[in-house]
């Protein structure tokens, strides 16, 4: 059994976080969302796996290589073109002999519901019920069968939407050939799924007890809650006396959490980082290898990606933090509106009454600047001392009083 894993993808509605990287290796809990799919197709007994990777591949097989550290085997087919996912899966058909799983890249799903999927007779797919049906592939079923599939249809016909997760046979590369481009410009799967539907093939489903999707940079938060809700903890670095543990707290090996830091799990700390002294890291907190907490800093229900340094009286509460980034002294991030009215972020509503900033790789930010809730800074950009940040900022910019 292989899994073919869609990883080909930009994810722009996740700018600025995939300007530098694929969005199915943002972090979550510490670990690629990829590398979290990985791990759960493991345990279901899946040891041989396909990458169809594109923009920034090299960031998947520069962290993946081969599979060997995860005992896998991994290849990797390159889409050069984003033409859809149909067009994903049509190149992968001579690597492909027998009954195949099918993925997209950026969910999670755990073992049980893939052994589940197993159970079925393929062509099958899982189904997750949303609030709103409109932004993916909303599904019709009847008894056991699915009848209908509608990509972002406007008027849904049912709650049910398709999780990205396939059991198929090689009967979907020869409706592949098939399938005409969509209205969107793309070869698409679930055009080719209707087409063996309308053919008389019939095409089961099975219900997903546990999904996370990630659509946009907030969802993050989210994810990384449910994760960090089930860790257990461990410490494998040095904390020294007259720091405070409290809950299930991860320390990763090299780091070294100094006296009069307070953490209250769950929280995920990398490797080699300097947490504290005197420091506050609030429950649900991911914070990446290499990276610096200092004096008088408090971190809430945020993930701060690897290399990032808030080393002086800084507050990041509900906020993603990308890699290499500095804070200097002072610097802070609001999370809640004074009217604390839910916040929108570039015309979209996130439906979170806290949320603070997203922060793309390497920003430089100055002594005592403000950022408001909601802001959106793009990678490379530098914000001089004492400003007051809003809105969106587009990479590489240079702001000065």
């Amino acid at each position: 059994m292989k899994a073919v894993v869609l990883a080909a993808g930009e994810g722009k509605r996740m700018r600025p976080l995939t300007a530098t990287r694929p969005k199915e290796m943002l972090p979550i809990a510490n670990k690629p969302i990829l590398e979290h799919l990985l791990a759960e197709f493991k345990k279901a007994g899946v040891a041989e796996f396909v990458f169809v990777v594109g923009y920034h591949d090299e960031t998947v097989r520069d962290y993946f290589g081969d599979g060997r550290k995860w005992a896998v085997g991994i290849e990797y087919v390159t889409q050069q073109e984003p033409h859809g996912t149909a067009h994903a899966v049509q190149m992968v058909g001579e690597r492909i002999d027998e009954n195949f799983l099918l993925v997209n890249g950026d969910i999670i799903v755990t073992a049980p519901d893939i052994d589940k999927l197993l159970s079925k007779k393929p062509p099958a797919l899982c189904l997750i019920e949303a609030e709103d049906a409109k932004e993916t592939g909303a599904v019709r079923v009847k008894g056991k069968r699915v009848t209908m599939i509608m990509e972002k249809a406007e008027t849904p016909p049912s709650p049910l939407v398709n999780a990205g997760l396939y059991f198929l046979d090689k009967r979907i590369f020869a409706a592949i050939s098939k399938t005409g481009e969509s209205v969107r410009g793309e070869y698409e799967l679930t055009d080719a799924l209707q087409l063996l539907i309308d053919e008389g093939t019939p095409v089961s489903y099975e219900r997903l007890d546990h999904w996370l999707h990630v659509s946009y940079p907030w969802d993050l938060l989210t994810a990384n809650e449910t994760l960090l809700s089930t860790s257990a903890g461990g410490n494998l670095g040095e904390v020294e006396a007259g720091a405070t543990i409290k809950g299930p707290v991860s320390i990763g090996r090299g780091t070294t959490v100094r006296a009069g830091s307070y953490i209250v799990g769950p929280v995920i700390i990398g490797e080699n980082c300097e947490i504290g002294p005197n420091c506050y890291i609030r429950p649900s907190t991911a914070i990446g290898s290499g990276c610096h907490i200092g004096a008088a800093v408090e971190v809430k229900n945020s993930i701060i990606m690897r290399g990032t340094k808030l080393p002086h009286h800084n507050y990041v509460g509900d906020s993603i933090v990308g890699e290499d980034c500095n804070f200097g002294a002072g610097a802070k991030i609001a999370n809640l509106r004074l009217d604390k009215e839910e916040i929108a972020v570039a015309g979209i509503e996130t439906k979170r009454r806290k949320l603070g900033a997203v922060i793309g790789d390497k920003v430089e930010i100055g002594i005592n600047v403000s950022i408001d809730v909601g802001s959106l800074i793009g990678d490379h950009s530098f914000i001089g001392p004492g400003e007051v940040v809003n809105g969106i900022i587009l990479p590489n910019s240079r702001i000065f009083g």
